[in-house]
């Protein structure tokens, strides 16, 4: 089993994966098992412009092919699945693949890809409150009880899964507004930005919102990890573009290592290749870890 919790330093393989050829996939899967990364997640885009998989099932398929690597979801989007089903499948998922889940949890910040398949569009307000709702119903169900709750976006009736959970399933957020960022301190295990959408200097503000509301709701801060989506790309000629960490082997080592000191300890590099992981594997991440201390 591997536990994802805290602020030890990590660092993840996947994330969008591109493409309907499933031995890629395994590749990158297991390449990454094998080399030691610590997290293997896929994105949740299933209305795109090119051929992606579907991340709940191409991730129970990598379950039973992998032996060691964390499986996540980076980030489910909630309106796709109901949070009473989400609950069942990711305990079931989390026992299948002897407690390597990580569940990352988005509220749905793309609305044309729900628009197009017939799924409520919610204002940003009715967002946070369908996710806070769907968070409570998980872990309530999780928790073993049955399950009564009647809210503004969803609501259960007596449910209840069996068998429950035998851990503590990580449950992160992808967030980034004021009161989705409370709630990630309130609530989640860890928070899971992406550089893309956001610099660092904005990642670091940010993060002291959640910190500051997992304090307020007497929670330890330093117990929900610090994640962050980047891409990562050893190569000197690289044309460089927001949340793209680029350039050669020890510029590459510089800038990760500026971001784990900034507090971000579980890192998505985005390898697109298994070369990739491996240049990353054999000469980037010791030399991150060495310089940061982890």
């Amino acid at each position: 089993m591997s536990a994802i919790h805290g602020q030890r330093l990590g660092f993840g393989a996947g994330g969008i994966f591109r493409g309907a050829d499933p031995a890629r996939l395994l590749d990158l899967a297991q390449s990454a098992d094998e080399l030691g990364f610590d997290l293997f997640s896929l994105s949740d885009h299933l209305h795109t412009d090119q051929p992606t998989l579907e991340p709940w099932t191409a991730l129970s398929w990598l379950a039973a092919k992998t032996e060691r690597i964390a499986l996540g979801t980076n980030v489910l989007g909630l309106p796709y699945r109901a949070p009473a089903v989400l609950a069942k499948s990711a305990e079931t998922l989390d026992r299948l693949s002897g407690g390597r889940l990580v569940l990352g949890l988005g509220a749905g910040g793309y609305d044309r890809e729900f628009e197009a398949f017939g799924l409520p569009v919610r204002t940003p307000g009715r967002k946070i409150t369908a996710q806070r709702e769907a968070i409570r119903i998980i872990h309530g169900l999780w928790a073993g009880e049955p399950e009564v709750f009647d809210g503004r976006e969803f609501s259960v009736r007596e449910a209840r899964i069996e068998p429950r959970p035998e851990h503590r399933i990580p449950l992160w957020l992808g967030t980034y507004g004021p009161r989705a960022l409370e709630l990630t301190g309130q609530l989640a295990d860890g928070w899971l930005p992406s550089f893309g959408r956001i610099d660092l200097p904005r990642a670091i503000e940010m993060r002291d919102v959640v910190r500051k509301a997992a304090a307020d709701a007497g929670r330890d801060p330093g117990s929900i990890t610090c994640a962050a989506n980047l891409t990562v790309r050893v190569d000197p000629a690289q044309t460089s573009y927001p949340g793209l960490v680029t350039g050669s082997v020890a510029e590459v080592v510089r800038q990760i290592t500026e971001v784990v000191r900034a507090g971000f300890t579980f890192l998505l590099l985005g390898p697109q290749s298994v070369a990739e992981q491996e240049l990353l594997a054999r000469e980037v991440l010791p030399a991150v870890r060495a310089a940061a201390g982890g």
